[in-house]
């Protein structure tokens, strides 16, 4: 089981290592102030990649005592089940969804125009958010980023999400649960030009004791920087060999093991080369 289990984190190692050589040395962070559109709003478009610092990434509950979330005696239920009986959704590449994605370690990118916002995922998924007044539906299809409705207030981009799935999901990377009955209220901002801000307000009255939130923040990458093509389910052998659960957590809230066994040495060279 820990061999599993090790496989899964380096899937999860591979991948943010992966973004990382993709991405071009970035000049300094800007602080100018934030561009904006021709509609007057703040442009939230660009390349964003993790703020060194930002810990634990991965992790829902970042920003509570302890990472400890509330959950109700049906959550607890749900992360047991989570633990010992489902394979972390985004390794048998099933889309992470939202909140999971604010609280990945790879980068992303914004696209905005005046009636829609994009946002595109390392993992060639996406989301592609109306800015409108319209209500939400009143039996909407559940899909994994939930039916997403975005409007601006001032400076801040609003986006109200219901809707979700409550199967083959995880709220993060370290198995946390959510229900059908997930409401997230993502607020974005850009304060300058080199950092984007979202403070993610979380709902699930099935699982969760009381709202909670999740903040975090992303630089700017540099000019060239964008995302690659990559195809998760190509030739991706180590699925049938997956253990369920995330794998250990370390006290600092983050997924993997706290003293992992060193790599064997190197096999010694023959035919005297």
């Amino acid at each position: 089981m820990a061999v599993r289990h090790l496989i899964s984190a380096a899937i999860c190692v591979c991948s943010i290592a992966a973004a990382q050589r993709g991405a071009t040395k970035a000049p300094p962070v800007s602080t100018r102030p934030a561009p904006r559109a021709a509609d007057g709003h703040p442009d939230l478009s660009g390349y964003w990649k993790n703020m060194p610092g930002t810990t634990p990434v991965g992790n829902i509950g970042k920003d509570l005592p302890g990472f400890k979330l509330p959950l109700t005696p049906a959550g607890e239920a749900a992360l047991q089940h989570n633990l010992t009986a489902t394979i972390d959704p985004e390794s048998l590449c099933i889309p992470g969804g939202i909140p999971r994605h604010n609280g990945s370690g790879l980068p992303f990118e914004v696209l905005q125009t005046s009636k829609k916002v994009a946002f595109l995922y390392f993992y060639t998924y996406y989301r592609l958010i109306p800015i409108t007044n319209r209500r939400h539906s009143e039996d909407p299809d559940p899909t994994y980023f939930g039916e997403e409705l975005g409007h601006w207030e001032g400076d801040t981009l609003v986006i109200d999400s219901i809707g979700f799935k409550d199967e083959k999901v995880w709220i993060d990377e370290n198995a946390n649960p959510h229900s059908d009955k997930l409401h997230v209220v993502e607020r974005w901002t850009r304060p300058d030009e080199g950092h984007i801000h979202v403070e993610t307000l979380i709902d699930d009255p099935k699982f969760y004791t009381r709202p909670f939130t999740y903040s975090r923040t992303w630089i700017a990458g540099g000019p060239d920087d964008q995302l690659e093509e990559y195809a998760c389910s190509e030739n991706n052998i180590d699925k049938e060999h997956l253990g369920f659960g995330p794998g250990p957590i370390r006290p600092d809230g983050t997924r993997g093991y706290l003293n992992p066994a060193p790599l064997p040495p190197p096999l010694p060279k023959t035919g005297g080369k």
